[in-house]
């Protein structure tokens, strides 16, 4: 099951979890509110997973890839580690499932304050598009990921501040009505 909390304040190394103290544990409702999915599947058969097939087909995920992060497996490694980590937005939702590893997408609260929401084997998350969000791995250095879009993909990040896009403003909005 994942689990999710409010970030400390550090600089440090930021494949560390980053709890705050004492422990400020966010739930799934909170996580939905601000937009975010999660589901669990059965990532040892993700090739032959009707429920997979079914999000696919329900969501219209006609498209998808796997993409393996780590020193031996990424070019340009660090230089790609860092750009995951820089807060940018995406006009599309993104859509990440786990099947080996783990690592960590924070995204930003109503309040502007970071959520670390940790990710491992079997999880699954739809971060809507015009939320403010980060990827790193977290200490293990590894993860093996799915990456799912409706139509093709588009990969293009927009970093912090990018709030005239439609994406954000729409964002915006579903949070207010929230």
């Amino acid at each position: 099951m994942v689990e999710a909390w409010y970030m400390d304040e550090s600089q440090e190394d930021q494949r560390a979890p980053h709890r705050q103290r004492p422990n400020r544990a966010v739930s799934l409702e909170q996580l939905r509110r601000l937009g975010v999915v999660y589901r669990r599947l059965d990532a040892d058969n993700y090739e032959t997973d009707p429920c997979l097939k079914e999000i696919r087909r329900a969501e219209n995920y006609s498209w998808m890839d796997i993409v393996t992060i780590h020193k031996d497996k990424l070019p340009n490694y660090e230089e790609k580690i860092k750009t995951f980590y820089e807060e940018h937005l995406h006009l599309d939702d993104e859509i990440r499932y786990i099947l080996e590893g783990s690592g960590y997408f924070d995204v930003r609260d109503k309040d502007d304050k970071w959520i670390r929401i940790s990710m491992e084997k079997g999880d699954m998350i739809t971060l809507p598009a015009g939320i403010y969000h980060r990827f790193t791995l977290d200490e293990n250095n590894y993860v093996k990921a799915m990456r799912l879009f409706v139509g093709e993909p588009v990969w293009t990040a927009y970093n912090r501040p990018a709030d005239d896009f439609p994406a954000r403003k729409q964002y915006m909005k579903f949070l207010a009505d929230e």
